[in-house]
């Protein structure tokens, strides 16, 4: 999905499903993508998902017990590429990505329709590798935020983050919960307010002299090509290329001539459940990330139809946002 193909200030809805949790799980990213989800993580099932809490960890335990293997699911998608319309992020954990080497999971994960990827259990100073080899084959490498991320850590994941920025709502692993956090807010907040700002001449885009600051990230200046003083093919973005995801609010046009401001979206995940959390985390967001509900669902024995009608309801619940 690129710039522009969401409406004015929609809501981005990003939804999940453990990959190979039925046999016909492919039929719930189908109904999941007709009820209105803007992009679908596909976790690749982990025996030791340590961010993921009992749900998640419970379909994935099912998904392995079925023996499906990255390898069997990445040939699924492969079959069924043609019928996807939305994004789909991998969302799995480092030993999947280092076992076969990023550049070859990346590789597959390209060959399969995969836009997006998600690395939990990465941290941001060890990524360099793992951007590059999906920046390589056009994947986006998604990174986290944390309610406790210092601000100069902050300033790198925002700095680095491709597709959308992952907020994440609490502490502790996925999983439903009865309220949303009082740290939801606070965390996109911090999100919004360290990302991109109006360069002082140029704007961002086509156009600019080589070597010209296009923009600050929290008050340090990025230059085509600039990522820690290295040459990020990812980093095009911040001179006007499409992203996988881009709410219709989020780049801000003003008339020919004068400053814009572009940042990535800011969803807010992690333990978001029903529609009121949703339109909940939605205010405070771009949109909102929901997966652990979805999957209890599935276990308890939703069809793809009903998952589709719950789908359809968080979707109904951002679009009445003011």
């Amino acid at each position: 999905m690129g710039r522009g193909d969401v409406g004015p200030g929609r809501k981005l809805l990003v939804t999940y499903v453990t990959a190979g949790v039925t046999a016909d799980w492919v039929e719930y990213l189908f109904a999941m993508q007709e009820a209105g989800a803007d992009a679908i993580e596909v976790g690749l099932p982990f025996s030791d998902p340590m961010l993921d809490g009992v749900t998640v960890q419970q379909s994935s335990d099912r998904a392995l017990a079925r023996g499906v293997t990255v390898a069997s699911i990445l040939r699924e998608l492969h079959e069924v590429r043609d019928r996807v319309r939305v994004p789909l992020i991998a969302f799995t954990y480092s030993n999947l990505v280092f076992r076969p080497g990023p550049a070859a999971l990346c590789r597959q994960l390209a060959e399969a329709g995969v836009r997006g990827l998600i690395v939990p259990d990465l941290p941001v100073e060890e990524a360099d590798e793992v951007e590059a080899a999906a920046a390589a084959v056009g994947i986006e490498l998604t990174l986290l935020v944390a309610p406790v991320t210092p601000d100069d850590r902050l300033a790198e994941i925002v700095a680095r983050s491709r597709g959308y920025i992952y907020a994440v709502s609490r502490m502790g692993t996925t999983g439903e919960r009865d309220s949303l956090a009082s740290s939801a807010a606070v965390v996109a907040a911090r999100v919004k307010a360290a990302q991109i700002r109006p360069a002082r001449a140029g704007g961002i885009g086509a156009g600019a002299a080589p070597g010209a600051v296009l923009t600050e990230v929290d008050g340090r200046a990025l230059r085509p090509g600039d990522r820690r003083g290295g040459s990020d093919p990812a980093a095009r973005d911040l001179t006007g290329r499409d992203s996988m995801l881009d709410a219709g609010g989020v780049a801000s046009r003003e008339a020919a001539g004068e400053d814009r401001t572009e940042r990535v979206p800011v969803l807010v995940g992690f333990g978001i459940s029903g529609v009121e959390q949703v339109a909940a985390a939605g205010r405070a967001g771009d949109g909102v990330v929901v997966g652990s509900a979805l999957m209890r669902r599935v276990l308890d024995g939703a069809t793809p139809r009903d998952l589709g009608a719950e789908v359809a309801a968080l979707r109904g619940a951002l679009d009445a946002l003011d």
